[in-house]
């Protein structure tokens, strides 16, 4: 992908999820005291150094976009999202780890952003899968987050977290999930340090998400 000043990346979900919290914490590093609800679209800038303190080092200039709505919207409210859907370099899809539903209604967020929004053939199978093939083409690098974790039960933890993976499995997406505590899991459950650098938006790398 050709190098560029400026990344756009989506973030999606259904509200309450937590985008704007997110959002904030990237950008601003720190946490937002008094979330409110996002009417159309709010855009916060994240200034990122690029393999900083070497020859290749660039300045990337990346927009978050957190899109307000919901899945469930009229078309003409979809048809008004369509507008911040262009020209994108990423894709941060973001659930509530405690709300199945956030997780099964990603799908119909990507579906949207990637000009997809069709009648789902294979939404929910038996074993809660979804229709990879229907993101097998995709060239738009995806990142699935999960909110909320601290507050599943320790005895649920690994259930959900099984979910959560397959769910990023059929979007080819990284994962990572998030807790109030200041840490940070893969679906392996290993603690990390901020985002894996596997995943490129537009030649930059989103990472050090650290609430410190």
């Amino acid at each position: 992908m050709a190098s560029l000043d400026r990344v756009k990346v989506l973030v999606l979900g259904d509200s309450g999820v937590g985008k704007s919290s997110l959002v904030h914490l990237l950008c601003q590093n720190q946490v937002l005291g008094n979330p409110s609800w996002t009417v159309g679209c709010s855009v916060d800038v994240r200034v990122h150094d690029y393999k900083e303190g070497t020859p290749e080092e660039k300045t990337y200039y990346i927009e978050l976009w957190d899109v307000g709505g919901s899945v469930g919207s009229a078309s003409s409210v979809k048809s008004t999202r369509a507008v911040f859907y262009n020209s994108v370099n990423g894709i941060i899809l973001v659930h509530d780890l405690t709300n199945k539903k956030s997780s099964q209604n990603l799908y119909r967020w990507s579906l949207e952003a990637l000009n997809r929004d069709l009648v789902p053939t294979g939404v929910l199978v038996t074993n809660g899968d979804y229709d990879r093939e229907q993101f097998a083409d995709n060239q738009i690098p995806l990142l699935v987050i999960g909110t909320k974790l601290d507050q599943i039960h320790e005895t649920k933890r690994h259930e959900v977290l099984t979910r959560t993976a397959f769910l990023a499995e059929d979007f080819n997406a990284e994962e990572i999930n998030l807790v109030i505590e200041k840490r940070y899991f893969l679906r392996d459950g290993n603690q990390i340090p901020g985002f894996p650098d596997r995943k490129r938006f537009g030649g930059g790398t989103l990472k050090s998400l650290h609430y410190d």
